[in-house]
């Protein structure tokens, strides 16, 4: 089943608006993707530190929702949102694959590659699994403790 086009209804998008759109689209979703990495290892590194922030329950509920999505898409087998916005972006902006800007070009290795559909999904169900482990091991906390200052 194909994803509609969500670009199609504004046919009216200058296509280098719809160049620049995609490429912040890129970033955005480059940044989700640092995020849900990063967060893990902060959550790890925070703890053996000491940082008591890294046990917020806001960041690590934001952080467990957003590996969620990662995975649900992988087992469901649905292209993320994201990724098919920026492509249907960059087919309006009249690219047939990605440009080549520096920035452009490395932001997109680290997010697309190509192998087994299963691997991904093995991959992804894997680091969830490790994201679940950090709340056993390390749990979030609900609320500030008396002792803590307020930053």
């Amino acid at each position: 089943m194909k994803a509609p086009d969500p670009v199609r209804a504004s046919t009216s998008l200058d296509p280098s608006l719809s160049l620049l759109l995609a490429n912040g689209v890129l970033v955005v979703h480059a940044g989700i993707a640092a995020f849900v990495v990063g967060g893990l290892v902060v959550t790890v590194a925070g703890n053996l530190r000491h940082w008591n922030w890294v046990n917020n329950i806001w960041f690590r509920a934001a952080h467990l929702a957003a590996i969620a999505v990662v995975v649900g898409e992988s087992w469901l087998g649905l292209v993320c949102p994201l990724t098919t916005l920026e492509m249907s972006l960059r087919s309006h902006a009249g690219e047939a694959s990605y440009g080549e800007g520096f920035i452009e070009h490395w932001l997109q290795q680290l997010l697309y590659y190509s192998a087994p559909s299963w691997l991904f999904v093995a991959a992804y169900t894997a680091f969830a699994v490790l994201v679940l482990a950090m709340w056993w091991y390390f749990p979030p906390r609900f609320k500030r403790r008396a002792d803590e200052p307020v930053a």
